[in-house]
């Protein structure tokens, strides 16, 4: 794995189309350019990796959009320490600009192929979130409460049970819709039974799986 002059150049050239889409975190956009996407493609798509857009790896699934991945990022007001919950690991992309930004991440990904592969390539880049393999549809109760969750897939609805994994004063962040597109929908959880919502742009996402989400 290789981070070559040409590689940082178009990771310049990313960042710049990502701030000029809207996003002004200095520190989002910092981990963009701190992070090889190059490495996350066979080294035949480099210039592939430097587009503003997601791409096939496999078993029906993407690597986000870096604009995506900002957008959602940005969203949650990541601070150093959160605790953040990311339903869909992938690729392992999003994750690792959660971990520039200073957050505990736990990651969890349905497909056991993909969790396989990016359990063992996360750490060669110096990545280590928790790993967990299952139906991120149910959160993952048993190291609840979480300060931020971010779903990288399409739900129908909003899973009750990632709602009551947040921490009061907690974000959840999902695209909510059917298979084709989304509406990105922020929750925050302000008190024990009240919740405010924010809707953004329609995204279009892998669709979430399992009892909360779709059916596989």
């Amino acid at each position: 794995m290789e981070d070559s002059y040409k590689a940082k150049g178009l990771r310049k050239s990313l960042v710049k189309t990502v701030r000029e889409k809207g996003i002004s975190d200095e520190r989002i956009l910092d981990s963009l350019m701190k992070i090889p996407r190059h490495f996350f493609f066979d080294r035949a798509f480099l210039e592939h990796a430097y587009q503003d857009k997601a791409f096939p790896i496999g078993e029906g699934q993407t690597i986000s959009q870096p604009y995506t991945v900002a957008f959602q990022t940005e969203k949650l007001d990541i601070k150093p320490g959160d605790k953040v919950l990311e339903i869909g690991t992938g690729s392992g992309y999003q994750a690792c600009v959660l971990m520039e930004l200073g957050a505990e991440v736990h990651t969890i990904e349905y497909n056991k192929v993909l969790f396989d592969r990016t359990r063992k390539f996360l750490p060669k880049m110096g990545y280590k979130p928790y790993f967990y393999q299952g139906d991120g549809s149910q959160g993952l109760p048993e190291k609840a409460p979480y300060d931020k969750i971010l779903v990288t897939a399409g739900a129908p609805s909003i899973p009750k049970k990632l709602v009551e994994q947040l921490k009061i004063g907690g974000k959840l962040i999902i695209p909510v819709g059917n298979n084709e597109m989304q509406k990105m929908i922020l929750i925050t959880k302000v008190s024990a039974n009240k919740l405010s919502k924010k809707e953004f742009n329609y995204f279009s996402f892998v669709p979430l799986l399992g009892a909360d989400g779709w059916k596989p």
